[in-house]
């Protein structure tokens, strides 16, 4: 129970921040949907998805696994962007790094900081925890998590046009792809989340799974 009433204001800060900020790149490289819906704020209730956001992470730290989800997604007119499907890459791709990058910042505080009490260290240890699982969850090439972004950029037409299928599939491709991840991929992409926070850290918190 501790270690919820933790996790979700960090998943509900970290979220907040990842779709603001992809929403603000999707307005500075030309396009104003995201903004004119309001996207571009620090109010979580703007951003949230209930089971993505919210249940996803909490059925995890439940199953003592790393806590990671998504949000709701920001809509964006990629024909309108600055360096066609390269723009869209950075859209796409700013979430996760922004992810990484309060990682990194939670990590250098723990590393540099005298330890005041536990609840201080748990704080900071599960804010790289959840980060470091957003950035890599959040970067995995599947439509429509950010990294397919990157990847389309990149992508021979047979391959968008193999991604744009599963795109129109909209949540029945997010519920296929949630399948085989757990069916598959849950438990070794855990242990490079698991692995790489500890790396962060500079100390094994945390128990691969």
């Amino acid at each position: 129970m501790t270690n919820l009433l933790i996790v979700l204001p960090i998943v509900l800060v970290s979220m907040t921040i990842h779709e603001m900020m992809h929403a603000f790149t999707s307005h500075w490289l030309g396009d104003d949907t995201a903004y004119l819906q309001g996207r571009v704020s620090l109010n979580p209730l703007k951003h949230i998805d209930p089971f993505l956001t919210i249940l996803l992470p909490v059925i995890l730290v439940i199953l003592n696994v790393p806590p990671f989800g998504a949000a709701k997604p920001v809509q964006v007119n990629f024909s309108r962007l600055k360096y066609d499907e390269f723009g869209g890459a950075i859209v796409g791709m700013v979430g996760p790094l922004t992810n990484l990058a309060l990682a990194v910042l939670a990590a250098l505080i723990f590393r540099h900081s005298v330890p005041t009490s536990e609840l201080w260290i748990k704080i900071l240890s599960y804010s790289v925890l959840v980060n470091v699982g957003f950035f890599i969850f959040n970067s995995i090439p599947w439509p429509p998590l950010d990294g397919s972004r990157l990847l389309y950029a990149f992508a021979p037409k047979p391959l968008q046009g193999f991604m744009e299928s599963i795109e129109k599939m909209g949540m029945n491709g997010l519920i296929l792809f949630m399948f085989v991840f757990f069916v598959l991929l849950s438990v070794p992409l855990s242990n490079v989340i698991l692995h790489f926070s500890n790396w962060l850290l500079g100390i094994s918190i945390f128990a691969v799974v």
